[in-house]
């Protein structure tokens, strides 16, 4: 099995790169995010290798780091992801990114990803939710406000005010973290106008 690869990028395609190792061209198909991170044609680059064996082929899965590789992996654990989707997703979302819409529960953040629908994006978001810290920094008090905010998702005061914030320019996930902070602290009868004002100085901090 191929681990990493170390060569001089040969060419690009639309989703691979051909790495030349001493005279061997290597066909690694990566995310679009890799792809655009990767040096000029005729540079020398190291890419850490997913290798798939498959009874018609071998396929090799190119990224710029080992936790990127853990990422592939462990996206691929849920039910209806595949390689293709997997790269997708990492096309979409970068591993900061895709853990804190993991642990935050942003379904409509996955949901962006060509080939993931809102059922498919809600069971990544289940599965890998307990999985996702070990893979980044995601900040555990976020978790437990996102966590909060679930519990009361039947509350239309609570979704007005994360739409409101989402409006004003402001990531879902954020939204989200700073809304369950805000129902803290005016408690669960409090209207959107409070969550949004509480929750914008949230935001402020």
């Amino acid at each position: 099995m191929i681990g990493k690869l170390k060569g001089v990028i040969d060419s690009y395609g639309e989703d691979y790169i051909i790495l030349d190792v001493h005279g061997v061209g290597y066909v690694v198909q990566c995310s679009s995010t890799t792809l655009q991170r990767l040096p000029p044609v005729g540079e020398a680059a190291v890419v850490s290798i997913e290798t798939q064996v498959r009874e018609d082929a071998i396929r090799l899965f190119g990224f710029l780091s080992d936790n990127d590789r853990e990422w592939f992996r462990l996206l691929q654990s849920v039910q209806g992801v595949g390689a293709k989707v997997a790269l997708a997703i990492l096309s979409v979302l970068d591993p900061g990114a895709l853990a804190t819409a993991i642990a935050t529960a942003d379904k409509h953040a996955i949901a962006r990803s060509p080939g993931v629908g809102p059922k498919l994006a809600q069971r990544i978001c289940i599965e890998l939710k307990d999985k996702a810290p070990a893979f980044s920094n995601v900040d555990p008090a976020l978790v437990r406000l996102s966590d909060s905010l679930e519990e009361n998702t039947a509350s239309h005061a609570v979704a007005d005010a994360v739409s409101g914030l989402v409006n004003l320019g402001y990531p879902r996930a954020q939204a989200s973290a700073a809304v369950a902070a805000a129902l803290k602290q005016a408690g669960e009868e409090a209207e959107a106008k409070t969550l949004i004002r509480l929750g914008l100085r949230e935001l402020a901090r």
